[in-house]
């Protein structure tokens, strides 16, 4: 890649490795690892998306077809499958989460790359766990290719604050592992088949502990 466009796109990135002074430069490219190039590629379409996102189209659909949309969505949102959930308590309880989801902020606290899906399961669960969106962009504060706008758009979007108003639940268990988020099972996983599933249920058993009163000493 030619070190013009090396530079603009690694910007963003606080990793010494992509300082143009510790990489090997021939004749004005600079040689990168296919999963560097990945990560650059990556970097391109995210600014590319931005800058969409930064225009403004004044758009306004016919009332009729703006009528029919609204049909539409309403005829969607009543059909989508709905997880019901208990009431969960307004204090986050970080020591509740499932190995995936501990994984995640795990990662995103330290810094390391994490896949989309992995971002998205790990936001949407902070979110629907209670968490409040200023907490959950502080998550991600350590990656090197952190935008806070972008971040906060992102989060406000799951959490329903932005776009269609909808509120988004993490993704199944099965779906995780099928993208190789599950770090693997723990008792409790092997009996529950969505993240916030085990979250409930793990405050339940927390709770349950609690409330057992300790057998007097004889």
């Amino acid at each position: 890649m030619h070190f013009t466009e090396f530079l603009r796109n690694t910007t963003s990135f606080h990793e010494t490795k992509w300082k143009l002074a510790n990489r090997t430069m021939l004749n004005g490219e600079v040689l990168l690892t296919r999963d560097e190039t990945a990560r650059l590629i990556a970097e391109e379409v995210r600014t590319h998306i931005e800058k969409k996102l930064d225009t403004k189209i004044g758009l306004e659909l016919p009332q009729c077809v703006a009528n029919r949309v609204e049909l539409l969505q309403q005829l969607f949102l009543s059909r989508k499958g709905k997880m019901r959930l208990e009431e969960l308590p307004k204090e986050v309880v970080i020591d509740a989460f499932p190995p995936c989801i501990r994984e995640l902020r795990n990662s995103a606290l330290a810094g390391r790359h994490i896949s989309h899906i992995g971002r998205f399961a790990l936001t949407s669960f902070l979110i629907n766990s209670g968490m409040t969106v200023e907490n959950v962009v502080d998550c991600f504060r350590s990656s090197s290719d952190f935008n806070e706008r972008m971040t906060r758009y992102q989060a406000e979007h799951i959490a329903g604050g932005r776009g269609s108003r909808t509120k988004y639940i993490p993704p199944k268990c099965d779906t995780l592992r099928t993208h190789g988020v599950c770090p693997g099972m723990d008792e409790i996983c092997r009996g529950i088949r969505h993240p916030l599933a085990y979250y409930r249920r793990k405050l339940r058993i927390m709770q349950i502990a609690t409330e057992t009163p300790t057998a007097p000493r004889t």
